[in-house]
């Protein structure tokens, strides 16, 4: 099964944190990453005041596997706790890691604790413009639109730019 993954950082090395949890998620078992987007950088959606300022790093994954997604749900929020991210966060805080199931090939998932696709995916341009450099002709379930289309749809702010630094 194909599935897109969402990483992002924003606290620490980011860069180092991003190739990091790519090592660890490339280590998982029957687990092949097909291909990688570059890395955005990133101003933070919906946190608070206090965190305006920590930029993230954000690229997207897609991988293959026979998992389900409540297994590799399992695996990504063993890495995220790994690499420092604890299970009891509050909603859009820094992170020295996040990875987010964008989509698991043709699944629509909605079960406590995991919805497939994501729900916000095609609003958030850190997601949208990596996928759409990868997979620009991808039409996500529940989605009219190629991810290529819904790029052009999506405003400016926030802003999101090429990150100049190899992986």
């Amino acid at each position: 099964m194909e599935y897109g993954l969402s990483l992002g950082s924003n606290t620490g090395d980011r860069l180092s944190n991003l190739s990091q949890a790519v090592t660890f998620i490339r280590l998982l078992e029957d687990v092949t990453i097909l291909q990688q987007s570059p890395v955005y950088e990133s101003e933070p959606q919906g946190m608070a005041d206090d965190f305006k300022d920590e930029l993230f790093l954000n690229t997207v994954l897609i991988i293959e596997s026979t998992q389900t997604p409540m297994q590799m749900l399992s695996e990504f929020q063993a890495i995220e706790e790994n690499m420092g991210r604890p299970r009891n966060h509050g909603y859009n805080c820094p992170r020295t890691i996040d990875i987010d199931i964008i989509y698991a090939e043709d699944l629509s998932v909605d079960i406590p604790g995991l919805i497939i696709p994501h729900p916000r995916w095609s609003s958030r341009r850190f997601v949208v413009q990596p996928l759409a450099d990868i997979r620009p002709d991808i039409i996500i379930p529940g989605s009219k639109s190629a991810v290529s289309e819904i790029l052009k749809t999506l405003p400016d702010k926030p802003q999101i730019q090429l990150f100049d630094a190899p992986m």
